[in-house]
């Protein structure tokens, strides 16, 4: 939408006492206004003529009439009218059949879930600052289906060989009871192409590091989602890794990264001296050979 017709929009709207958010706001009369225009425009799309066009004559289909919807949308919930045709073979889009929420209300659910508030806090959330009435079934329907994608990317089925697998954590901080930093492993693959895929994400079950039978479990999962093979490894020594690795893909050589092997360098010397250490070690990690290195 250009930038002067928004300004325009907005000085008519205050001129005419008219607020921008809220019930009966500006922000909802554009989002009815443009709900409606794009479901008819995908009407006319699907119909294979416009609206009052002569050629749609006894051409068997034909529009019906419209039905009244509520949206929940960010800006509050909005009355729409949703058009139809006479064999209902019109199947929307923009606005799905049976679809009462906009994507943005789905995001905002699975934001704020994320940042550990309760369905209760949610609901009173969006009921308070966007006007939009959700209940608790609705918001768990929503944090479930995100649940069920999650678990359909989990268990995807993976390429046969794989050049690269980088292993690392991060810690992030997880509501169980109370919020405790837990540790979130990552599997980030090269694949033969040069492009990157992480392939899962699992929880960690110690705060002190897991063992060789974690790390086999975590490994066979991934062989058993396709991978016969990987060339390299680059872990950071993490307890149990390396055995596991050696049981699932015997071949597969293990790397210490170099960012730990430099982070465990540091620990030696002064904090002043780190950057110059950072420098002088760079020579060494790219090195064309292990004879080069050493000189």
């Amino acid at each position: 939408m250009d930038e002067e017709l928004v300004r325009q929009l907005t000085e008519r709207a205050r001129a005419e006492g008219l607020q921008l958010a809220g019930e009966g706001g500006l922000l909802q009369k554009l989002t009815k206004l443009v709900m409606e225009s794009a479901l008819d425009g995908e009407l006319d799309d699907h119909l294979g003529y416009d609206k009052h066009d002569p050629a749609g004559r006894n051409g068997g289909n034909s529009r019906n009439g419209r039905r009244p919807k509520t949206l929940l949308t960010e800006a509050g919930p909005v009355e729409i009218s949703v058009p139809r045709d006479r064999d209902a073979s019109f199947e929307p889009r923009i606005v799905a059949k049976r679809q009462r929420r906009l994507t943005g209300v789905d995001d905002l659910v699975i934001s704020l879930s994320a940042k550990g508030l309760t369905h209760g806090e949610i609901a009173a959330h969006l009921a308070e600052v966007y006007g939009a009435e959700v209940s608790k079934q609705t918001i768990s329907t929503i944090t479930d289906r995100v649940l069920e994608g999650m678990g359909e990317w989990q268990n995807r089925p993976l390429d046969p060989v794989y050049p690269v697998i980088f292993i690392d954590c991060v810690n992030v901080k997880i509501r169980d009871g109370q919020v405790a930093n837990r540790p979130i492993y990552v599997a980030l693959a090269v694949t033969v192409d040069g492009t990157r895929d992480v392939l899962g994400l699992w929880a960690g079950e110690h705060g002190d590091g897991e063992g060789a039978k974690y790390w086999l479990r975590v490994l066979t999962e991934i062989k058993n989602r396709g991978v016969a093979d990987c060339c390299i490894v680059v872990c950071d020594g993490l307890k149990g890794l390396p055995d596991a690795i050696a049981s699932v893909w015997p071949q597969t050589v293990v790397q210490t990264c170099i960012v730990h092997l430099l982070r465990n360098s540091f620990r030696y010397a002064s904090k002043k001296d780190w950057s110059q250490i950072a420098k002088d070690l760079k020579p060494v990690y790219t090195a064309p050979s292990e004879a080069a290195a050493l000189d």
